[in-house]
């Protein structure tokens, strides 16, 4: 990912943290946005690419967890880290139990936030990239014919071919062609992975 590819948006009611948050971002390449209220920011963020918030935790009208619960009523799953007063702790503890990935004390340190934002972009990449190759899986999966199903049940339970044919009322020789076929539907390298990939989805 590069700087390009998202923004990062800074949501602060007072002006000369808001413009002093935005320069620092800026100065490490960062595309910033920065907002007075977070309703100025709900108002566009559907319609925006993919990015990173930074709030303040205490603001008027929409605070930092009310924020938290708009974007998830919006179905934006932005990482958010919110910004604190040594007095509001517990309400920036409270704003990560609604989700925030981090939280920062102020006045902190640039290099600290900095690296929070970074931290935050690539654990949000990681988890969308799951998030896709559990789609793909599934996708995969759903396309398997029942027979191949439940062959595929069968080697995620651990269950040797002729175990598997015996259940089934089938002979080995076909097993081999339907464990084959699994193989192939699902993309698998080997029959680990094709295991791992079941159990991921299942746990879904």
């Amino acid at each position: 990912m590069v700087a390009s590819d998202f923004v990062v948006h800074v949501i602060d009611d007072d002006s000369a943290a808001r413009e002093s948050l935005a320069f620092l971002l800026g100065t490490a390449q960062l595309t910033v946005r920065a907002h007075e209220t977070a309703q100025a920011f709900l108002e566009i963020a559907p319609t925006e690419q993919f990015g990173c918030v930074i709030t303040d935790v205490r603001m008027p009208e929409i605070d930092g967890i009310e924020l938290l619960r708009r974007l998830k009523a919006h179905n934006i799953g932005w990482p958010v880290i919110v910004m604190t007063g040594h007095a509001d702790v517990p309400l920036a503890v409270e704003a990560m139990k609604q989700g925030a990935v981090d939280f920062m004390e102020k006045p902190c340190d640039g290099e600290a936030l900095l690296s929070a934002v970074r931290a935050a972009l690539t654990s949000h990449e990681q988890s969308a990239a799951r998030d896709l190759e559990k789609a793909s899986v599934r996708e995969r999966m759903a396309a398997l014919s029942p027979r191949e199903r439940q062959v595929l049940d069968g080697l995620v339970a651990g269950r040797q071919n002729k175990v598997i044919a015996r259940d089934l009322g089938i002979s080995d020789r076909t097993v081999e062609v339907y464990r084959a076929n699994v193989m192939t539907r699902m993309q698998a390298r080997s029959l680990s992975h094709l295991v791992r990939m079941a159990l991921v989805v299942n746990a879904i």
